[in-house]
């Protein structure tokens, strides 16, 4: 795969197939898309612009990124519907490799399909890993001085540049202590994540505690279990107090 660097943004050229629908109808498909790091935490997809199929309008919007340049944006015209402001391009960009590309934003479509699976959130990074192991390690997790759980049936699940996770079941957590929450978030390698709040002696602890119900099959081994954010909890792992990680979930 042909790779560049540019400063912080690194462009490499994926195999995959990528296509992406508006209002049910196409909007890209294309053999050749480029993942694009913008951020360290994920890539973006550019496609080449004659790889789309919808009608892009010039909008007026600008933007000005230090790294790509100057972007023009685009309304997205598909499936009777319009996206506003929701592609754009860095035509005249100082990385070369980014000029003849369109990227669109992620939200902004209802469909993104790589080859013929859906995808969701953000494209696969064909570097990131997730290997989920079953141990006998007793977890033990505390907030705040508090036990809220104690388990040595652990899962643990190890994602390329995450902590590992310790995914316990539910019944070895004092769910008297949680607190449903409205916050759902989507993993584009597990599933759909619903949570917890904790609340101890009147005081509460937003979002500490997740599930994935229903992941996907490539994770179906954390199904119904529970874990925490070990950047936010104490957990003493084995007997030995785990010092916490630091991660942009911190």
């Amino acid at each position: 795969m042909a790779e560049a660097t540019r400063g912080r943004v690194r462009v490499e050229q994926s195999p995959k197939r990528v296509r992406a629908y508006l209002g049910g109808e196409l909007v890209l498909d294309t053999l050749a898309p480029r993942l694009v790091w913008e951020v360290p935490y994920f890539p973006s997809y550019y496609v080449p612009v004659e790889h789309v199929r919808a009608r892009l309008v010039p909008a007026e919007k600008r933007s000005h990124s230090p790294s790509r340049g100057d972007a023009e944006y685009f309304d997205v015209h598909a499936g009777g519907r319009v996206a506003s402001e929701s592609a754009y391009a860095y035509t005249s960009s100082p990385i070369e490799e980014l000029r003849g590309l369109v990227r669109f934003e992620w939200d902004a479509l209802d469909e993104w399909l790589e080859e013929d699976e859906p995808v969701y959130v953000h494209p696969h990074d064909p570097y990131t890993r997730i290997d989920i192991l079953a141990s006998s390690r007793r977890v033990q997790v505390a907030v705040d001085g508090v036990e809220v759980a104690d388990s040595d049936q652990p899962r643990v699940l190890f994602e390329t540049g995450l902590p590992p996770r310790y995914y316990v079941p539910i019944s070895h957590v004092r769910t008297e202590l949680l607190r449903p929450s409205a916050t759902v978030t989507r993993c584009p390698y597990k599933g759909t994540a619903s949570y917890w709040s904790i609340e101890i002696d009147g005081r509460r602890y937003e979002d500490y505690v997740w599930t994935y119900r229903s992941p996907f099959a490539e994770c179906a081994k954390i199904a119904g279990l529970v874990c925490f954010y070990n950047e936010k909890v104490d957990i003493t792992l084995g007997g030995v107090t785990m010092e916490r990680p630091r991660s942009h979930f911190s």
